[in-house]
């Protein structure tokens, strides 16, 4: 190891979820590739990398970053999704996947804001929107079980 990767402070994981309970995992794993398998691979990856940003999620800011990267989507845009409402860089359907993601991760004790659901009824069909929201809880669960078990990411690639 080089001196740059053993001077890194990091965190010790704390539980193997995926061994003490794979039945469980499994199943999260299962609604991961439904909702893979639904919802448009490009606003996936933004919905995934969204949530895992306001969660505070490193383990999965860098996959679902390197992911995205790796299919292709432009570093400006993964970066900019940070600040997405005021980067030029998305579509009309990204920019309101993105407005459900922020509510729906951040869900106070009023729940979604009616502008929000509004303007993603607006530009997805029910089924595409039932899928979204379905997407959306799947991250935040990783999101979750990744922060409280403690995983790292990889320092190397």
């Amino acid at each position: 190891m080089t001196t740059e990767t053993t001077d890194r402070v990091g965190i010790e994981p704390r539980i193997a979820v995926h061994e003490l309970a794979p039945q469980g995992y499994r199943a999260v794993l299962g609604l991961e590739k439904y909702v893979a398998s639904v919802v448009d691979p490009v606003v996936f990856e933004l919905v995934k990398l969204r949530a895992s940003m306001i969660n505070g999620c490193s383990f999965c800011v860098d996959m679902h970053s390197r992911d995205a990267s790796r299919a292709g989507e432009d570093s400006r845009r993964l970066f900019a999704v940070a600040a997405w409402r005021e980067a030029p860089f998305f579509t009309r359907r990204e920019r309101a996947a993105l407005a459900l993601t922020d509510a729906m991760t951040r869900l106070g004790e009023h729940g979604v804001p009616d502008d929000v659901w509004e303007e993603a009824a607006a530009v997805w069909s029910e089924e595409e929107l039932a899928n979204l929201i379905l997407a959306i809880g799947t991250i935040n669960l990783w999101n979750r079980l990744a922060i409280t078990s403690h995983t790292p990411p990889p320092l190397t690639v």
